[in-house]
């Protein structure tokens, strides 16, 4: 099974059913599969040959979801690009793929990357999406399809082959370059499909971007089973609610932060019908319990949580429904795990010795499974450190329970040790949002001569209000190991964070480690 054979299968069996619904114009099954073999043959008019990479810059879009299928019938590798990108990383990122076409929804984006286009070692074309073209080195993207041919073109696609390649989020060193291949997609789509599969046709709203993993194995699991996707461009909490209800979606993927959103700042949201609603997939973060409790009540559906990376197509575990439900009933600690393995996959807590630890001991989360990725794009050491023996090492320090949940409870590089002990600073950023008076907070390890490190921890308070570094360490004190609270509190006008909302601590750390030899203690 490949990819395109899901839209392909479709097309044949259901032409009429709609693929797609974007800003009011539809696609059936049938139409989407041709503008994909025209989408398809063009990327093969410009000389791109399997395996060749092109980049892909849009907000969500039909176009969007329809390239991932066109690129996967000729074997061409896209690039999708984060649009909350600086213009810099997008250069890098274009020139580290070896893309030799770029295409662009939307006259920002074109004329951002036009700006640098100069700078672009491999790209020998740019096509643009609904725009205005800043001159004639621009191909409007129908003008190049649309006298292409409608058939399929039959190449000859394996298993084994690139599906696309997606750019971590970078927030230790440069992005890398993750080669997802066709078998982990169509692995992940069945993996996930045992939890949520109860809908014989689902009506998907694709609202989280299709440049993340999430969003993409969310598209590609409704076009597997023949749904359709109403396709939101952005995330606007009053048009997702009236959009869940109006339209009669039955599933959709959002992060925590959007529930709430969604939930809290739309007014008369209690009064929508939800009726056709029957589940809500999140990752990103766990759910806190007042959050879930007040989602469900307004939207009366299922929720699940899928977590992962993107070196694994999307999930490697799941919460399920039920996981939910139990959780509000009777174990609210269930909702700071991320569930169990997803069938066909194993997850395993081990130590620097790649010795597998006791339940509930935290180690490495390391995985192996069908969906784990086949390597970083010409990165070899990298991918022989990240696939070291055959499993996924995910860089995220977790606990297994007894009954087989896992719990995220750091990052390994996030892990502080100060006089031989191991400090999580998501613990101490936890019982930091517990003040009232603090908003935001993250926590690092610095250089110490007595300890090797000693936590320091950056506040942000409620309209900038004054907390003495003494309050705060006492506060934190009530809540966690006098061992493990900050030493210094150092209060700041914003966090750093990534697009993707991640704490840039490499950016918190440099003053303190400039001129050292290493990162830790």
């Amino acid at each position: 099974m490949l990819l395109h054979d899901y839209l392909e299968g479709h097309a044949n069996k259901t032409p009429d059913n709609l693929f797609s619904d974007f800003n009011s114009r539809t696609l059936t099954y049938k139409q989407a599969n041709v503008v994909a073999n025209q989408f398809a043959a063009a990327l093969k008019s410009e000389g791109l040959t399997k395996g060749d990479r092109f980049t892909f810059l849009s907000k969500n879009s039909d176009e969007y979801a329809l390239m991932y299928y066109a690129a996967s019938k000729v074997g061409i590798v896209p690039v999708p690009l984060n649009y909350r990108l600086a213009d810099a990383e997008w250069e890098y990122i274009i020139n580290n793929s070896e893309s030799k076409l770029v295409i662009c929804r939307s006259d920002e984006f074109v004329e951002r990357v036009h700006g640098f286009k100069a700078n672009l070692t491999s790209v020998n074309k740019c096509i643009s999406i609904n725009a205005k073209t800043p001159d004639d080195s621009w191909t409007d993207f129908y003008d190049w399809t649309q006298s292409q041919p409608k058939e399929n073109p039959q190449d000859d696609i394996k298993e084994d082959d690139a599906v696309y390649q997606m750019y971590t989020s970078g927030t230790t060193g440069r992005p890398k370059g993750v080669i997802i291949i066709q078998a982990n997609v169509v692995a992940n789509i069945g993996q996930v499909d045992k939890y949520i599969a109860r809908i014989p046709v689902p009506k998907n709203l694709l609202v989280a971007p299709v440049y993340h993993a999430a969003a993409a194995i969310n598209h590609f699991g409704t076009i597997a089973r023949g749904g359709q996707n109403v396709i939101h461009e952005d995330f606007n909490p009053a048009e997702v609610a009236k959009t869940l209800s109006a339209e009669k979606i039955t599933n959709t993927v959002m992060v925590p932060a959007m529930i709430q959103a969604c939930v809290y700042m739309v007014p008369d949201i209690d009064k929508m019908d939800f009726s056709t609603l029957d589940h809500i997939t999140y990752g990103g973060s766990p759910i806190s319990p007042e959050v879930l409790t007040k989602a469900m009540g307004v939207f009366k559906c299922d929720f699940g949580q899928g977590f992962g990376m993107t070196e694994n197509v999307a999930v490697l575990c799941f919460l399920s429904f039920d996981d939910h439900k139990e959780a509000l009933a009777s174990k609210p600690n269930l909702l700071k795990s991320c569930g169990k393995p997803v069938e066909g996959g194993a997850v395993e807590i081990r130590d620097e010795n790649e010795k597998e630890v006791p339940r509930g001991t935290i180690g490495q989360v390391c995985a192996k499974g069908p969906q784990v990725m086949q390597g970083y794009w010409k990165l070899e050491d990298a991918t022989k450190e990240t696939l070291a023996g055959g499993w996924l090492h995910t860089g995220d320090a977790g606990r297994m329970d007894e009954d087989g949940y896992v719990y995220i409870e750091d990052r390994i590089k996030d892990m502080i040790v100060s006089a031989g002990e191991n400090i999580y600073s998501i613990e101490v950023e936890s019982a930091l949002m517990e003040h009232p008076e603090i908003t935001d907070a993250a926590v690092i390890g610095i250089p110490d001569e007595k300890f090797g490190e000693a936590v320091k921890a950056f506040i942000v308070t409620k309209d900038g209000k004054e907390l003495s570094q003494e309050d705060v360490i006492e506060f934190c004190k009530s809540k966690i190991a006098s061992y493990k609270t900050p030493k210094t509190v150092d209060l700041i006008e914003v966090i750093p964070r990534n697009p993707s909302g991640k704490i840039l601590k490499k950016v918190l750390r440099e003053p303190f480690w400039a001129g050292k030899d290493r990162q830790v203690g």
